[in-house]
């Protein structure tokens, strides 16, 4: 089984704790999972190393976190095509951020992506914590 890069951006917490519900569900499937803030990935290097990768964000005021949209700008350099890769993020009201990071993983950077965002209001919230699970189970699976 596969590593997983797991990159969060968030504001309140919500994002980092689907992230950690995704690396949870990772390993379930027996494979190994790094979960990182994105104030930690500073160069492309950062994201070499990984058979696939999810990458959050918190949607703020209609929009990814500034903090992911330069972290995609590098992905773009560390040479990702045809990695797995999964896309999510909690929201307040809109959720435009997980679709819009799903869409430069895949269309952008040419990564195989697991069926659509994961789009959360809360990880406690109708199911959350299972869907992020699984989130992360598709991610390991896909892998294999």
């Amino acid at each position: 089984m596969g590593k997983t890069l797991v990159i969060y951006a968030t504001r309140t917490g919500a994002t980092r704790r689907i992230a950690e519900l995704i690396a949870e569900g990772i390993r379930f499937e027996g494979g190994e999972a790094k979960v990182v803030n994105i104030t930690d990935i500073k160069t492309e290097s950062d994201l070499h190393g990984y058979d696939a990768y999810a990458f959050g964000s918190a949607t703020y005021h209609g929009e990814m976190m500034q903090a992911m949209k330069k972290m995609l700008f590098l992905a773009e350099k560390a040479g990702l095509e045809g990695k797995v890769g999964g896309a999510f993020g909690a929201f307040g009201w809109s959720g435009e951020a997980p679709g819009r990071i799903f869409d430069t993983m895949k269309h952008i950077l040419e990564m195989d992506m697991v069926t659509g965002p994961l789009m959360l209001k809360s990880a406690s919230l109708e199911g959350g914590i299972q869907m992020a699970q699984d989130c992360g189970r598709g991610i390991a699976k896909k892998q294999a």
